[in-house]
């Protein structure tokens, strides 16, 4: 079972539409506060480039979970174990494997802007 598996079961959700909405949840206790704190400190932390691909309507790049670790500070990756209950790794996976289709699917909903 994959981490996202683990964590759809863990929250009873169904589609990947309602990872946006998990993710908010958890970055909401953080200092990020929601997902465009999220994508502010990516962009802030080098990673423009892949954030910008995710913001645009053509395909996103990857991201991978050292890239994450080296935007994030170490306290933002905590608070989402923290929430989550799962390792800090396992968040940094989890965040490199879907991050960049909830950044697309929020940026199409309007809930986060470059």
């Amino acid at each position: 079972m994959s981490i996202f598996d683990s964590l759809k079961a863990l929250f009873g959700q169904g589609d990947m539409a309602a990872l946006p909405g998990l993710l908010s949840e958890g970055l909401a206790n953080t200092n990020l506060g929601d997902l465009q704190g999220l994508v502010n400190r990516l962009q802030e932390g080098g990673l423009s480039t892949q954030v910008q691909s995710w913001l645009g309507d053509g395909q996103n790049l990857p991201v991978t979970p050292d890239l994450l670790k080296g935007a994030l500070a170490d306290e933002h990756v905590q608070q989402l174990a923290r929430h989550f209950g799962i390792d800090p790794d396992a968040v940094l996976n989890l965040l490199a494997e879907h991050l960049p289709t909830v950044v697309d699917q929020a940026r199409q909903q309007g809930t986060v802007s470059s």
